[in-house]
């Protein structure tokens, strides 16, 4: 039986209320930026020039996001014939053999993601600082860079969760293969 109350479940519920906050909070914001701009376009004749700059630079930190989410609770594109086929030990062996790559290649991603935000360092984001121009008469100057990095820390995320489902589903396989033996015995 696994303990929900312990630190470790309290920390994975924060984290995973964090994300779907953070995720839930970006697409309000994205409805609410497009809506005001179908509205400026077709009823005013006008339109808001950083809208859709902001929308995507949204819509791409809310992908890197929730990727680990939808890794940990099996949403991702997946073959499932041969597990299927497998003892439960088989199963783990062949998840701990498929995170191997996985975690190779989100490694070589992250590290990538982050060499190329680096290069963008002194380049700014155009629609901030045009916003922020508006309100407050100077730019912003917020760096592009902080968009890019979103590869690296979904990078990270989700090489977290292969990390702690393969760690549960091992300690799930432990915890099995005792209950069998003290049922044997």
């Amino acid at each position: 039986m696994q303990d929900r109350t312990g630190p470790v479940s309290r920390l994975v519920g924060a984290y995973v209320w964090l994300i779907r906050t953070l995720a839930g909070l970006s697409m309000a914001l994205i409805v609410g930026i497009m809506l005001v701009q179908v509205f400026y376009r077709y009823a005013l004749n006008d339109s808001l020039i950083w809208a859709e700059e902001i929308c995507r630079y949204l819509l791409i930190w809310q992908t890197f996001l929730v990727l680990g989410l939808a890794y940990s609770k099996g949403e991702l594109v997946a073959l499932d014939f041969l597990p299927g086929a497998l003892p439960p030990r088989g199963k783990w062996l062949l998840r701990a053999a498929m995170a191997v790559p996985i975690l190779a290649f989100l490694a070589v991603m992250g590290w990538y993601g982050y060499d190329f935000s680096s290069r963008f360092d002194r380049q700014t984001i155009p629609a901030l600082d045009f916003i922020w121009t508006a309100v407050t008469g100077e730019a912003l100057g917020l760096s592009i860079r902080w968009v890019y990095v979103s590869v690296t820390v979904g990078a990270a995320l989700m090489g977290l969760h292969v990390v702690a489902n393969l760690v549960s589903t091992f300690r799930l396989q432990f915890l099995h293969n005792i209950s069998d033996q003290v049922d044997a015995a």
